[in-house]
């Protein structure tokens, strides 16, 4: 089973959205606890999820979502609707481009679910290694408004790097934290290249020699140098485009979870292992913490 916070992760989708459908009865959660009243969810659920989002885009309103849904809407007959509705949306203003982009990638997400591997998820642990790191907030933690701040801040740090003279040693690294205790709203965005000592010059390949923060990291530049703590355990998975599309992986990265007994313990971590050309030719290894479910 899956909270309802994990199922809105891994569903592109906000908690308060889930609640909403909860309420009008479009998508009701698998269980709900009588005694602390949180809800719980499938990774299977997550099919009617996806259809519910994508006719949602489409215009149609709730009840007439819950009809479709009721009589099986295919996955061909959907592909159809959004077809129609990208070639409105391709001819309405500038603004409308980014809906029709999540659109299209909540459709490749319907079509890809039973068909894609899930044998490819590894289990490993992730070492702790010293970083340079930008960070900032993002409202909530959807591609659409991740992306937006995690390309700017990997290259204001690239820039800050190359003026302090520190060369990375490994790719880049975004990770995100929620901000406050609920598992909604705004997350806190960290971009992070793996470093090793310092640049050439005073201070030596050492980098020491500036002030530090009461954490222990180095302040002495325009970015922050800190130790990314390992992950004991960490479900792996390879993404393979653009960031913006990444749902079907992490979809699938959750299926598999789920199936083999684990527990989410937080948002994966992002390592880019390729970025060049198009981003049809990124290479980004999604890498989630987890916990043996037996184990709680």
């Amino acid at each position: 089973m899956l909270s309802i916070g994990d199922f809105a992760k891994y569903g592109g989708v906000s908690v308060r959205m889930l609640r909403h459908y909860d309420a009008v009865g479009l998508l009701r959660p698998a269980r709900v606890d009588e005694f602390t009243g949180y809800r719980s969810y499938t990774a299977g659920q997550l099919a009617r999820l996806n259809r519910v989002i994508a006719l949602r885009e489409l215009g149609f309103g709730l009840r007439e979502i819950a009809e479709m849904l009721d009589d099986r809407v295919e996955a061909v007959e959907l592909r159809a609707m959004l077809r129609l509705r990208r070639a409105q949306l391709a001819a309405a203003v500038a603004a409308d481009t980014d809906r029709l982009l999540r659109v299209e990638a909540r459709l490749r997400t319907i079509e890809s679910e039973g068909v894609m591997p899930v044998d490819d998820v590894v289990v490993k642990r992730i070492p702790a290694q010293r970083v340079a790191q930008l960070s900032a907030e993002a409202e909530e933690l959807l591609p659409q408004y991740i992306g937006p701040v995690v390309g700017p801040l990997f290259r204001q740090l690239c820039g800050e790097l190359e003026r302090a003279g520190w060369r990375p040693v490994g790719p880049g690294v975004a990770r995100y934290e929620r901000v406050g205790d609920g598992e909604s709203g705004p997350v806190r965005v960290h971009v992070a290249m793996p470093v090793a000592g310092g640049p050439s010059g005073p201070g030596g390949p050492s980098g020491s020699g500036g002030p530090s923060g009461s954490d222990g990291s180095d302040t002495s530049y325009g970015f922050e140098v800190v130790e990314l703590p390992a992950l004991e355990s960490a479900a792996t998975v390879v993404h393979r485009g653009s960031m913006d599309e990444v749902l079907p992986t992490l979809q699938r990265l959750g299926h598999w979870i789920e199936a083999n007994g684990y527990r989410s313990l937080g948002v994966a971590r992002e390592v880019t292992l390729a970025a060049e050309g198009g981003t049809e030719n990124w290479v980004t290894e999604l890498q989630e913490p987890v916990r043996r479910a037996d184990e709680d």
